[in-house]
């Protein structure tokens, strides 16, 4: 049984579910809040149990709840107990010597600068080591600030030490960590997105919508649907859900199966919306496509009907020989919209329930994380950077460099910084550490550090004059006010950190002027802000310049090492295919490779990124046409992994010629790997395009069937991505051999798109090869894992291909459906002085006697959407046009319900009543 909560109807709530995946966002903030109120509420207890100053005891515990909340995020509680309960020890261990040592001006700022650099070096050995570097920064830092007297630190010290204990009690209790509700959630999220797809799919139906809006929306929805997707995956690979590596593998599996449909049907959609298909043919995709975006799980079979009536009219057309070839293409692209919704029913429905057909077989292959995910968020450019410094570190001396470079940074930068903004204002020398030390966390190119820069100035501004506005409306004198809008504003920007820096600049920024506001007037505060402006800045200004001329790591090695990780994992790809095809019980995972390739994919989209965005045609775009190359062949990677992870039974001969595809491919990979890393190649890049027409050539004079039909998928995907692989070489200065054998029949070359397009109307007809299908019964095993039935195919990605192998359908005789989750119809009204009809009645049903609820969409002839409406109390109400409309209706704990209503231009109100 499908979770309600992942599966259920709509929420008011789904949009935040979407923008944060998992709640990341939201935990983090909420994280935030809890244990700054318990820090500061336990300070202030103790301030007065131990008769220390209120200030003290809430800084040294305010700080034990701050550090909490941004530095651990654990998953269990003993590593959550573990952390928490530490941090007091190194805290205070230097909390005595800071405050030992307020005479000696000079020693205690080396002691910080020292500190800092410690921070950076223990980094390298893992979360406890970092975690005890900053607490020891801390130390420093807020006993020289606050000039906490020697005999008072063992007094701080318990106030921090049950801090602590206190936080770690309303983290268990208000925070507890929940992996599975997190994927839960991530996994409502999918589906959410799914039903936006959807929704976004039935307007770019519309022949009078914008079609360049409706292409914009459609982008963004694949955009998020795909960062969701990796971040489940990511979320299955930590140890607490992976339990059971078969069921994980499932999983995995569904959900990769899942976005490759939805991808599909996207850009199936987009190319009918070219072609202008007939008016039935378009009316039955909308109808469809809003059926499949109000189905919900528990009543899956409510859109066998359209899957039916879209092939039944797609078929009408292409056996009509009066069609046009437009029509005929159209009604091929419409075929296979069927049949991906078709396989996504099965896909998806078998991913909701969270694997709970667990394979059995020795054969099954366990789960093996591709996306380790950091902080909840897929990793960018630590990767690619880590790997280019390494690389240059292999020999002599240079192997320390990876433990030294960051430690040289903060402390070069610390001693250059430190006496310079000690001569502006000796008592927030801090200051300018702080901007080093935020400069060089979580940054690891100039771009990003400079990035960083900006945000960091644009927040300290918007939070400098939200702080300063609220100072002013609330006053100094209302400490409760105070401590609230610090709270909030604090957790504002623990909520927003993950979407950009200067959300958690603004909100730091606006609740530290509060704290400034004690002891501040308001003729200094401008000058106070402006110091701080001033500090940070140059803080930041001068790590990025010691981090670009201590030990150098250009952006551009680091770009370079990104696309070697990109290039590399399309090579690991390959080799699983000819493992897949050659040895058909060796354990292959052709999915997880292919997630492999997209994680790839965000790195170097992350190192990339330039700072700022050149108009065309302005030196510097280059980066820009790479990056959408190898976006490109992304998505040919993922219909590869799915369309060739089947068993295949060809002759000796062709199975050489496919070793043959692959292994040249795979040699051209490596080929480029090495041009990437030293500038030069063994050999040039092989085009494999002649290769894979011969050996379509020689499987044409086959018998069809829904092996064969993945098998030419599986290389016509293997050709675009050859070609698309050659455009990056050749964009990188590698020669690219363009001749290879003849094909026959076809003179010239022809480009994929091209044959991809012929192909599209043809592929009802096309003959593949005998001993494909000439084993009655077989089922097809999908990465490793043997299953009871052949194997459903997403479909490609790829705009116009043919329809992706055997579907859920085509394998037992029964289609299958899936749950969308629905956004808001847009409401088109009709034409202002148009006549319109009123149509009313009831939605009636044995749940619910007194009236169903529900919600009506009607669909026009022409495939629009032209109104909406609400059952209130089972009646409704609609202004309709004359003409033959399709009322859909969905309700809850009903399957959506299609109606064909005629409205005539005699009729004066028609009534119309639905039962469910």
């Amino acid at each position: 049984m499908t979770p309600h909560r992942v599966g259920g109807p709509r929420r008011w709530w789904d949009w935040v579910l979407v923008t944060d995946p998992g709640l990341g966002q939201l935990q983090s903030g909420w994280r935030s809040f809890v244990a700054m109120v318990t820090g500061l509420a336990v300070g202030y207890g103790m301030s007065h149990a131990l008769g220390i100053p209120s200030m003290i005891g809430m800084m040294v515990a305010g700080m034990m709840g701050l550090m909490s909340a941004f530095a651990i995020a654990e998953n269990t509680w003993t590593q959550l107990t573990r952390s928490i309960m530490w941090m007091p020890f190194p805290f205070g261990a230097v909390l005595w010597l800071a405050a030992s040592l307020h005479a000696h001006r000079a020693v205690e700022i080396a002691l910080n600068a020292t500190a800092l650099a410690l921070t950076f070096f223990l980094a390298r050995f893992g979360k406890l080591p970092l975690l005890t570097g900053m607490m020891l920064f801390n130390g420093f830092m807020i006993g020289s600030i606050a000039g906490i007297p020697t005999g008072m630190v063992g007094k701080a010290f318990l106030a921090a030490l049950v801090g602590a204990a206190g936080v770690l009690g309303t983290r268990l209790l208000l925070c507890y960590p929940m992996p599975r509700e997190d994927l839960l959630r991530t996994q409502r999220a999918f589906v959410v997105e799914a039903r936006r797809l959807a929704d976004t799919a039935v307007d770019t139906l519309d022949p009078d919508a914008d079609q360049q809006r409706v292409a914009r929306r459609m982008s963004r929805s694949l955009r998020r649907l795909n960062v969701v997707t990796v971040t489940i995956d990511g979320r299955l690979a930590q140890p607490e859900l992976a339990a059971d590596p078969a069921t994980t593998e499932l999983l995995h599996r569904y959900l990769f199966d899942a976005e490759l449909a939805l991808r599909g049907i996207g850009q199936a959609v987009q190319d009918l919306s070219r072609l202008d298909p007939p008016a039935q043919l378009r009316e039955a995709l909308a109808v469809g496509l809003q059926l499949a975006r109000d189905t919900a799980p528990a009543h899956a079979d409510g859109l066998r009907p359209a899957v039916r009536m879209i092939r039944d009219r797609a078929d009408a057309v292409l056996h009509d020989p009066a069609a046009r070839p437009g029509n005929a293409e159209a009604a091929a692209v419409a075929r296979r919209v069927a049949d991906l919704l078709d396989s996504l029913a099965g896909s998806l429905l078998d991913w909701l329930t969270l694997g709970r057909n667990t394979p059995r077989t020795p054969a099954a292959v366990p789960f093996q994380p591709a996306v380790a995910l950091e902080n909840n968020r897929i990793p960018g450019s630590a990767g690619p950077a880590g790997r280019a410094l390494s690389a240059r570190s292999e020999s002599g001396w240079h192997r320390a460099v990876p433990y030294l470079r960051a430690p040289l940074h903060a402390g070069v930068a610390a001693a250059i910084v430190c006496p310079i903004v000690d001569s502006i204002d000796p008592q927030r020398f801090y200051w300018g550490l702080v901007g080093v030390m935020i400069t060089l966390f979580g940054t690891n190119t100039t771009h990003e550090r400079l990035r960083k820069f900006g945000h960091r100035m644009v927040g300290t501004v918007a939070g400098a004059v939200i702080g300063v506005l609220l100072l002013h409306l609330i006053g100094r004198d209302h400490i409760y006010l105070t401590l609230t809008v610090i709270v909030l504003g604090i957790s504002f920007g623990a909520w927003g950190m993950q979407r950009a820096y200067g959300y958690w600049v603004t909100g730091l920024v606006a609740a530290l002027v509060q704290m400034y506001g004690m002891t501040t007037p308001d003729s200094g505060m401008d000058h106070l802000l402006g110091e701080r402006l001033l500090d940070n800045g140059l803080g930041i200004l001068v790590a990025t310049a010691c981090a670009a001329l201590i030990f150098p790591l250009s952006s551009r090695a680091v770009v370079r090492e990104a696309e070697r990780g990109f290039v590399g994992a399309v090579e690991h790809l390959t080799t699983q295919v000819a493992a897949r095809w050659g040895e058909p019980e060796s354990p292959v995972r052709l999915r997880g490779a292919a997630r492999s390739v997209e994680a790839a994919l965000f790195q170097l989209t992350a190192v990339a990124r330039p700072l700022v965005r050149m108009p065309l045609g302005v030196r510097g775009r280059g980066a820009d046409n790479r990056v959408a190359l190898l976006t490109t062949a992304t998505g040919h990677v993922r219909a590869l992994a799915a369309a060739a992870d089947m068993d295949i039974d060809l002759s000796a001969r062709l199975t050489e010629r496919g070793r043959l595809v692959t292994t040249t491919l795979g040699d051209s990979l490596r080929a480029l790997d090495l041009h990437l890393e030293t500038g030069s190649a063994q050999h040039p890049w092989r085009r494999v395009s002649p290769l894979i027409r011969e050996l379509e050539n020689e499987l044409r004079p086959a018998a069809p069937g829904p092996r064969a039909r993945r098998l030419n998928l599986a290389l016509r995907e293997l050709d675009a991505l050859d070609e698309t692989l050659a455009a990056f070489a050749e964009q990188s200065g590698m020669a690219v051999e363009t001749g290879g054998p003849a094909v026959p029949g076809q003179p010239g070359r022809t480009s994929p798109m091209q044959r991809r397009t012929r192909s599209v109307v043809a592929a009802w007809n096309q003959p593949r090869h005998p001993s494909l299908d000439g084993r009655p019964g077989t089922g097809e095993r999908q990465d490793g894992a043997a299953v009871p039935a052949p194997a459903r195919a997403p479909g490609s990605a790829s705009p116009g291909a043919v329809p992706a192998g055997a579907t859920a359908g085509e394998a037992s005789g029964t289609a299958r459906s899936v749950a969308f989750a629905d956004g808001d119809v847009r409401d088109t009204a009709s034409a202002a002085g148009a006549v319109t009809v009123a149509v009313s009645g009831g939605v009636l049903c044995e749940l619910h006697p007194e009236g169903c609820p529900a919600r009506l969409t009607v669909i026009n002839a022409r495939g629009q959407r032209v109104a909406r409406g609400y059952a209130e109390h089972g009646r409704y109400r609609l202004d309709l046009r004359p003409g033959s409309h399709t009322l859909v209706v969905s309700a809850p704990d009903h399957s959506p319900r299609a109606e064909t209503l005629t409205v005539r231009d005699t009729d004066r109100d028609v009534r119309h009543d639905i039962r469910l």
